[in-house]
């Protein structure tokens, strides 16, 4: 008996083993999180797609790129869906979407379809990820997702070793550098020293570059600012970590045959078309510079006149009771009032800037709220700026679109030397705009897709 295991897109594969067909993280849909684009580029023919019968689909967790309900919109809904996520509300809205057999997955507990036992493990943010073992024909493999193996999960996952095939997340990725480049630290182009230890703990027979297959529009920057590690040079330091190991690539469709003897290639993925080139590797420049706020906004069409208006309307009035509403975080550089800026860039590159005034859990709109500038009524010098394109706030207001491909520039201002000594030291994540759009919100994406489909039915 032989386990087949065939690339879809990002994490997302199929297992198949003796009459067992398993799906794991399907995403059918170029671009997927809005904009996430398919590198290598890749189409899928989603007549064939609803046509395939899953004996269950396991999602790793909540995260668009995984759980995405305009794919999971074309699986039957009689398909057992097993997901691991600690928030009811996900479970709610997948039977919304009409499944009939959802499950919470339990760290640790395995569950066996046919041929094929699937357990997940514990990843190093427990609150959101999980690994998965996965067990068919007498072979082990692990797939790491785009997680973070657990520190107390290692000798667990060390005690199968060695590994008949590990799935590794292969890029590091500079998600929030980029929000603050003219702060961020040069990254690193090496691969980090824990996966040393950890593949070499798991001693795998064959080893993935998994997951962060994407790029962005293809003016966008960050095309060549995201991901520092590339394919090849993955590939060298596993070498040398791993003298023993085979480095097998799976392109978008591409299907290997796995058992006690080796891997060979098998018949593709129907479904999964490549287009173009498939041996690309990412072309990361450490020096990029990149374009200003306003340059990017101009990439975007016109807002309609009603969505300008409820972006307007929510910097006037709807972010000051978001931010009173919300939890104030600990240890915060906004632990002292604090003036910030919020400028938001319309399609011509027009910025319209709103200044508050931030003093424990409250928010304050300076002078008369449009947005101008002028009359802000309040001297202190701005100690925090946000930037971000009109278009881009109206996809996080409504769209549930994700940090990641929002633009958000932060701190790109030449403040006085006693605020830039401070900022330093202060923590980007907490910059105001990413809390009243991200914090204690959970499923906007999916909760935006869910009324879609739901309009369409």
């Amino acid at each position: 008996m032989t386990l087949t295991i065939s690339r879809i897109l990002h994490a997302g594969y199929v297992f198949a083993c003796d009459a067992t067909r398993i799906a794991f993280d399907p995403i059918v849909e170029n671009p997927f999180s809005r904009n996430c684009h398919a590198f290598p580029d890749v189409a899928f023919d989603l007549a064939q797609f609803r046509a395939q019968r899953f004996d269950a689909v396991f999602i790793s967790h909540f995260h668009d790129d995984h759980c995405s309900f305009d794919s999971l919109d074309l699986i039957d809904r009689a398909t057992p869906l097993y997901v691991y996520c600690i928030f009811d509300e996900l479970f709610v809205m997948l039977r919304e979407l009409g499944f009939l057999n959802v499950h919470a997955l339990k760290l640790d507990v395995p569950v066996c379809i046919g041929a094929i036992t699937v357990t997940a493990r514990r990843a190093e943010d427990a609150d959101v990820d999980s690994l998965f073992q996965i067990q068919a024909a007498g072979l082990n493999v692990l797939n790491v997702v785009d997680a973070w193996i657990a520190p107390a999960t290692l000798p667990v996952l060390a005690q199968f070793a060695p590994w008949d095939m590990v799935l590794w997340p292969f890029q590091t990725m500079r998600e929030t550098d980029v929000l603050a480049p003219s702060r961020a630290p040069r990254a690193p182009v090496s691969l980090p020293e824990e996966w040393a230890a950890q593949l070499q703990a798991l001693r795998p027979r064959y080893v993935v570059p998994s997951s962060c297959q994407f790029v962005q529009e293809p003016w966008s920057w960050y095309n060549h600012a995201l991901f520092p590690v590339t394919y090849r040079q993955f590939a060298d330091e596993v070498a040398g970590w791993l003298p023993e190991a085979t480095l097998l690539r799976l392109n978008p469709s591409v299907s290997v045959e796995l058992d006690a003897t080796g891997a060979r290639a098998a018949p593709p993925l129907a479904w999964v078309l490549p287009v173009g080139p498939q041996d690309v590797d990412y072309d990361y420049h450490a020096q990029a510079t990149p374009p200003t706020t306003a340059a990017i906004a101009r990439h975007f069409p016109a807002l309609p006149a009603a969505h300008a208006a409820r972006v307007r309307a929510w910097c006037q009035a709807g972010l000051a009771l978001r931010y009173e509403a919300l939890e104030p975080p600990e240890d915060s550089y906004f632990d002292v009032p604090r003036v910030w800026r919020l400028s938001v860039f319309d399609h011509a590159g027009e910025g319209t800037h709103y200044r508050y005034r931030l003093d424990g859990a409250r928010a304050t709109l300076l002078g008369d709220g449009d947005g101008d500038g002028d009359g802000d009524g309040d001297a202190a010098p701005l100690a925090w700026t946000t930037e971000i394109p009109a278009a881009k706030l109206y996809a996080a207001l409504e769209l549930g679109e994700s940090l990641t491909s929002m633009y958000m520039r932060i701190n790109d201002h030449a403040f006085d030397a006693a605020t830039d000594a401070e900022l330093d030291l202060a923590d980007i994540i907490d910059d105001p705009l990413i809390r009243c759009l991200y914090n204690d919100s959970f499923g906007a994406y999916q909760a935006a897709q869910l009324r879609r489909i739901q309009a369409r039915r």
